[in-house]
């Protein structure tokens, strides 16, 4: 047989395999966020990044040939909704695995569903307390907000200040941060001089930032996310608190669409973000850089809107589901076990290194401190 002609059969022949495995059943991965409700702003670009997800892997011929199919819920901000929805995902639609939910009351609500069902869960939520203590099927991309709290009060400490005012909001992020806020001052000499509270649909924060403005406080530390982030710190500048009071938020900040919002109210906050919204001003030779470039790229291109933090924490679970499924195929429990000795991963939020002992992966270092300066993020010094 000429040479040309047994080249062409092996291509035939290559091209007619690839067919037959890309018709083969797909890898499915499950997917519940917030992307209508009050938290949209969490769960709208995190879905948008699992369907460019399913697009480019399918784009590039799928997993060793296995395509894969990302099927997405919508909780709605609702726990009992978020239940039904993983419970479909794991009974009906036989998915590999769970990413999400974008809240962390809600993770932390589905935590017995995926343990009881030993379904491998990665979470877009940052409390601390979805991963410790440690549960077996459970992980999550997010920093966790100990660490937030450690880089805040991080930078307080370098910056001389000592004494701090927290307003945080009465949900499961809220609670989980004011705990940590609480917890780990001491640690670094801060004195607590103002805790206030407020509702998640709050339209007005003055009464509290004025008892804020009666004390010593130094800084002011919001822990909040939604709307409530903006609206906080509109009443301080309002009140004219911005020239003697620096404010930081947490790591819920993290979407240009809250400095939109605040329309120059933001100018000099302060937050730990993850590098993902930094990702053109960072040097080439940082590890996070190449991937978090990619992801912006890629994202912004799709769907013309820049990228948050909230869209990476999905990218970052996603890409590591697909490593685990090029390197263990489609079994629930060595995917489990993958996830558990990821090291070195390099992703938009920091660089993981899970353990049995870290279902996290990250620390303090995860984070820059981010000021708003000329309505965009800049590196804080």
């Amino acid at each position: 047989m000429k040479k040309w002609l047994v080249g062409l059969v092996t291509l035939l022949m290559a091209a007619a395999l690839t067919v037959t495995a890309m018709a083969a059943e797909p890898y499915k991965i499950g997917c519940v966020f917030s992307v209508t409700g009050g938290a949209s702003f969490l769960g709208e670009p995190e879905k948008n990044t699992a369907q460019m997800f399913q697009w480019l892997v399918n784009k590039e011929g799928g997993i060793k040939g296995t395509p894969v199919e990302v099927i997405i819920y919508d909780d709605e901000g609702d726990a009992t909704k978020c239940n039904l929805m993983v419970k479909r995902l794991i009974q009906k639609d036989k998915v590999l695995a769970v990413v999400g939910p974008s809240l962390s009351g809600l993770s932390l609500a589905i935590i017995p569903v995926v343990e009881e069902a030993r379904v491998p869960n990665l979470s877009c939520a940052a409390s601390i307390k979805i991963v410790e203590p440690v549960k077996k099927w459970v992980f999550k991309t997010p920093q966790s907000d100990r660490s937030a709290v450690e880089a805040i009060y991080g930078h307080m400490k370098k910056h001389g200040l000592s004494k701090a005012a927290i307003i945080t909001v009465n949900t499961g992020f809220g609670a989980s941060g004011r705990e940590e806020l609480k917890k780990v001052a001491p640690q670094f000499g801060i004195n607590i001089v103002a805790d206030e509270l407020f509702g998640p649909k709050d339209t007005d924060m003055t009464a509290q930032l004025t008892k804020i403005r009666g004390t010593e406080a130094q800084a002011i530390i919001g822990w909040t996310t939604g709307p409530t982030q903006v609206v906080v710190v509109k009443n301080w500048k309002q009140l004219g608190m911005d020239q003697k009071f620096r404010f930081y938020h947490s790591h819920g900040f993290g979407s240009k669409k809250n400095i939109e919002m605040a329309a120059g109210a933001a100018e000099g906050v302060y937050a730990p973000l993850g590098r993902i919204v930094v990702a053109d001003i960072l040097p080439e030779n940082n590890p996070q850089k190449k991937f978090c470039m990619e992801y912006k790229d890629r994202y912004e291109t799709s769907f013309k809107t820049e990228v948050s933090t909230f869209g990476g924490h999905a990218w970052d679970a996603l890409q590591m589901l697909k490593q685990a499924l090029e390197a263990v195929g489609p079994d629930r429990a060595k995917i489990r076990d993958y996830l558990e000795n990821i090291r070195g991963f390099a992703g938009t939020g920091g660089v993981f290194n899970m353990s049995p002992q870290d279902h996290c992966g990250l620390d303090v270092n995860a984070f820059e401190m981010i000021v708003v300066k000329n309505n965009t993020w800049s590196l804080a010094k």
